[in-house]
């Protein structure tokens, strides 16, 4: 009785300060996520209040936030959708994992974590946050952008990508041989394929299948099937949350817009406390040491997922203003970034408080890049051309673009 109690005390303060503290990120005009992750550290061991009875339950309700995040996410993409984005923007996602995976692996490599932790942390630094991104278009009044579906085009293929790069490195991090990392990597190919070949084929009977005019036999029905694939996914080496991403693309249509119209407000509780878990596993102590590793691959990684976003909308066609909006909207890293560092810490324990200092820099200045890029570049171009833009000729203006991208 008494550890009920406590219990309920302690998740009772939690979602309270949550709830205030996204009050307060909302008055300031950024993501909340920084906050709960100060929060985790503030709560956890070695903070402020560390917590003693809600531990479990916490770690339990963190599982649950990134399965939410990834069902909805997938619930925002039909599977014709997403092999015509994979057709289209391929060349897109392969500049984005050189030229934002590469920085991780060699500044774990230059710290000498060895090669596991460098393929751990190649994930934290490639992997930009579709959840703040989505909340910052939106924010920022973008989502009808002509350069929007470029961007949700780059994240896509980051998410598929995780099917694949999730199995391999909890394969690595378990130490399982060459040979049974292939025959994971085939279990997790093979589930991919096949339910993404069952989406494509019977989506409409899936559907159907979990359709209900009743809200609350929608809502049982989707999460439990969700829960019920993350963990048969998890038992199959493929990880639970892209299990839940995938759950998220078979169920399309009106379905899926009620679906998620329903599961939001859960997703949000449940990722919030995913955040707070997450910083309840660092111990703040450990983070000034890593605090300029952390900033300086921060910078560095900010500046590459500029790049990123300038190449794919300019492979689409896009004008010079659309071009740094998509690279300046796409440098946030949060949930898939800290979902990989907590799968690594029980092989490198350093990646925890260096990657929990990363996010926090990244995720803070994710909304600002989104919102200043694209005005900053505009100025650099009056500066060094003796002609101003506007004076400029359309291909002259191309060739300062391209100018301003080579030096940044």
């Amino acid at each position: 009785m008494h550890h009920t109690t406590a219990l309920l005390i302690e998740l009772g303060a939690i979602i309270l300060a949550l709830g205030l503290l996204g009050r307060l990120a909302g008055r300031m005009g950024f993501s909340p996520i920084p906050l709960y992750l100060l929060a985790g550290l503030a709560f956890g061991h070695g903070g402020i209040l560390p917590l003693q009875a809600s531990e479990e339950f916490v770690a339990t309700g963190a599982e649950i936030g990134v399965i939410l995040l990834l069902l909805l996410l997938g619930l925002e993409y039909s599977a014709s959708e997403l092999v015509t984005n994979l057709r289209t923007q391929y060349p897109s996602g392969a500049v984005d994992l050189v030229l934002n995976a590469v920085p991780g692996a060699a500044a774990a490599l230059l710290l000498g974590w060895g090669p596991v932790a460098a393929v751990a942390l190649a994930g934290v630094t490639w992997i930009s946050s579709s959840g703040v991104i989505a909340k910052v278009l939106g924010d920022l009044g973008r989502l009808g952008n002509r350069e929007t579906p470029v961007i949700l085009g780059v994240l896509v293929i980051e998410d598929l990508a995780m099917a694949l790069y999730l199995p391999i490195l909890t394969a690595l991090l378990a130490g399982v041989s060459l040979a049974g990392g292939a025959v994971t990597l085939l279990i997790s190919l093979g589930t991919v394929g096949a339910v993404l070949y069952v989406a494509l084929r019977h989506g409409r009977l899936i559907s159907r299948a979990v359709s209900s005019d009743n809200a609350e036999m929608l809502l049982l029905v989707v999460l439990g099937l969700t829960l019920l694939v993350a963990g048969i996914a998890q038992q199959l080496q493929v990880s639970a949350a892209v299990g839940a991403f995938l759950v998220g693309i078979a169920v399309s249509g009106e379905v899926a817009e009620g679906a998620s119209t329903l599961l939001t407000p859960l997703r949000d509780l449940f990722a919030a406390v995913f955040f707070v878990f997450f910083g309840l596993s660092t111990d703040p102590a450990d983070i000034p040491p890593v605090l300029v590793p952390a900033l300086i691959l921060a910078v560095a990684t900010a500046l590459t997922k500029v790049a990123t976003g300038w190449y794919a909308a300019r492979r689409a066609g896009i004008g010079g203003a659309g071009r740094w909006r998509a690279g300046g909207t796409l440098v946030a890293r949060g949930e898939f970034s800290i979902v990989i560092a907590g799968l690594a810490v029980g092989v490198e324990p350093r990646i925890g408080p260096l990657a929990t200092a990363y996010v926090l820099i990244l995720v803070i200045l994710g909304p600002l890049t989104a919102r200043f890029t694209e005005p900053l570049a505009r100025r650099l171009p009056r500066r060094r051309g003796p002609a101003g833009p506007a004076a400029a000729a359309p291909a002259e203006a191309e060739r300062t673009a391209d100018t301003v991208a080579v030096d940044a």
